[in-house]
């Protein structure tokens, strides 16, 4: 699997509206329902689900990213949604900047070294600058995708 595996052009929102983490993490869950990938009747459950974790301590880890997730018994494979905001969103991250990139993910619950080798990939992804750059400067989802997809570490 390779992050790219996880998303479609879809599940990009090249330009968040949201500029606060909550806003954020709901428009993410929201593009999850409207591809499908979660159903809308069960968006309250892994709503709280995230935000019982998020409030365990934020998943802004610095560097301008946030990777919010959690586990729940409503997905049966993992399912993420990327989004980018320009103007930072407020997202009381670890080093106290905002984040302009935030990768949501749902895995199945009781998959835990899923879930780890996923939060660590995203991470790993993520923290190359190189990365960071490429995905602030791609004009629209289908570049933002083709970064994932030329970037994304096989394995």
């Amino acid at each position: 699997m390779t992050l790219a595996n996880l998303l479609s052009v879809n599940q990009i929102v090249p330009q968040m509206k949201a500029t606060a983490r909550w806003e954020a993490i709901g428009e993410l869950v929201d593009v999850l329902v409207s591809t499908g990938k979660i159903r809308a009747d069960e968006r309250e459950l892994i709503w709280e689900s995230i935000k019982q974790r998020e409030q365990t301590m934020s998943t802004g880890i610095g560097f301008g990213i946030a990777i919010p997730h959690a586990s729940s018994e409503k997905v049966s494979e993992v399912v993420a949604a990327f989004g980018r905001s320009t103007t930072g969103i407020e997202f009381d991250s670890l080093d106290g900047q905002p984040v302009f990139f935030v990768v949501l993910f749902v895995v199945p619950k009781d998959q835990f070294q899923t879930h780890l080798r996923t939060l660590a990939a995203i991470a790993k992804f993520l923290n190359d600058k190189t990365v960071r750059d490429e995905l602030g400067k791609a004009a629209d989802a289908t570049q933002i995708l083709h970064v994932f997809e030329n970037r994304s570490p096989r394995g």
